[in-house]
């Protein structure tokens, strides 16, 4: 299927080039030459992407932009900008905003094109739901490692993170890739009550204890040809630790009050926002199960660190909210945005789906601004804490500087440290991009 583009460009000779590029490399092209003709063709018509000049005759680029944004009955498909030298700074402020990147002219035909291919790919993706698991540069690399991984069901995989950044939606992706007809099976190791977790991970025979009146398979018996996911596997008491590790090497367990071997045969993912080797350190977890499980490791980011997620889910938040109530179709203001951007996310992606989920029910109109969020003072977490550069990507680099320079004080060691660079390559991309401390 030809993804379909809306081409907006005031410019007659630049206008038809693009239009007849883009129609050579296979995109279906709808050419607007105003930003007027662009919002009404975006109410019509939900484009794979958007290209538009920032200098438009009727309106400026980032108000087209907040308007696309504000009106709820606009499709919001991935934007990239056009602008001259002058205007580079609007353009990143709109990428705070949330448009995808901006090109600056004069720029070669193959690069938009390569970066339009790109941003066709991702918005399908995103459309199908449980596709990806965002778009950022560091989870798009941790989703990339997930399709190898498919390969080796043997291997168990420990996934590692905050609170809230979505170690489950990563181990039932990976299950999503394995094929959905296999079961998956989810325990909270931290919360099963210390008397009854030999049970639930095991199974009991009838009469095995007093109120035991019929027998029952435990998680490693209904996790058989599919997935077992332990979360939390940090909190396992120690002594359950020697049974658990047994049950995984051996691929048999045995229930509560039987004789009888049982085999089972699981993919093994287990999930902990706690350091395991210094619980290994302290003695209060197994140094032998540690090793055991521990063989795939992926670490999954703090929100914090993949600015370029936060507006891709709140928009997912919101379309699963109006999912269930199609008659309360929200939409993010651009005040909301900028808050969502400003602020720490200590609680990760669980915070801002409750976020987002408490704005939607007590926002009264169709727009959330930013008071709706009902967030701690953004001032206090402007900043968020140090992310590599590399992880960012190029169009996102320019913003990330500067909000380090701010945090660190505008101290050129630090920042570079920060950012995993050295301050030589800190300087020359501070040069290029024209950062100087106002």
């Amino acid at each position: 299927m030809r993804p379909d583009l809306c081409l907006v460009e005031d410019d007659p000779i630049m206008g038809e080039s693009l239009k007849e590029r883009l129609t050579l490399e296979g995109f279906s092209v709808e050419w607007c030459k105003s930003g007027a003709e662009a919002l009404e063709k975006l109410q019509q018509h939900n484009y794979s992407a958007v290209i538009s000049d920032i200098q438009l005759p009727d309106i400026k680029g980032n108000e087209l932009f907040s308007q696309m944004i504000s009106n709820p009955q606009t499709h919001m498909p991935p934007t990239i900008f056009i602008t001259g030298f002058g205007s580079v700074e609007s353009a990143v402020e709109l990428l705070k905003l949330g448009a995808v990147d901006y090109l600056t002219k004069p720029f070669e035909p193959e690069i938009l094109i390569e970066k339009l291919w790109e941003v066709c790919r991702s918005h399908q993706r995103a459309a199908m739901k449980g596709e990806t698991l965002g778009v950022s540069p560091a989870i798009r690399r941790l989703g990339s490692k997930l399709s190898m991984i498919t390969r080796h069901p043997e291997a168990p995989v420990l996934i590692v993170g905050e609170s809230g950044s979505g170690k489950e939606v990563v181990a039932r992706q990976l299950h999503a890739l394995d094929g959905n007809d296999c079961p998956f099976i989810a325990v909270n190791c931290a919360a099963i009550p210390e008397n009854l977790i030999e049970t639930e991970l095991f199974g009991h025979e009838k009469g095995a204890f007093t109120g035991a009146e019929k027998g029952r398979r435990g998680v490693f018996e209904q996790a058989d040809g599919g997935v077992l996911f332990l979360d939390e596997i940090g909190d396992m008491p120690l002594l359950m630790q020697a049974k658990l590790l047994r049950a995984i090497q051996e691929k048999m367990v045995t229930r509560v009050g039987g004789e009888r071997l049982i085999e089972v045969n699981f993919r093994l993912i287990c999930a902990t926002n706690r350091d395991l080797k210094k619980l290994v350190d302290d003695g209060s977890f197994r140094m032998d199960l540690y090793y055991r499980i521990n063989v795939i490791q992926l670490p999954v980011p703090p929100l914090r660190n993949r600015h370029e997620d936060i507006l891709w889910l709140a928009e997912r938040f919101i379309a699963s909210y109006a999912e269930c109530h199609p008659d309360q179709h929200k939409r993010l203001t651009v005040s909301a945005r900028e808050m969502l951007l400003a602020y720490h996310w200590p609680g990760n992606v669980r915070e801002l789906k409750h976020t987002i989920e408490r704005a939607c029910i007590m926002t009264q109109t169709s727009s959330i601004e930013a008071v709706d969020l009902s967030l701690a003072d953004c001032s206090e977490h402007a900043v968020a804490e140090e992310v590599l550069l590399k992880d960012v990507s190029t169009a996102s680099q320019r913003d990330c500087i500067v909000r380090t320079l701010e945090a660190h004080g505008w101290r050129m060691a630090e920042t570079a440290k920060a950012l995993g660079v050295s301050r030589k390559t800190l300087w020359q991309k501070m040069k290029k991009m024209g950062i100087q401390r106002s």
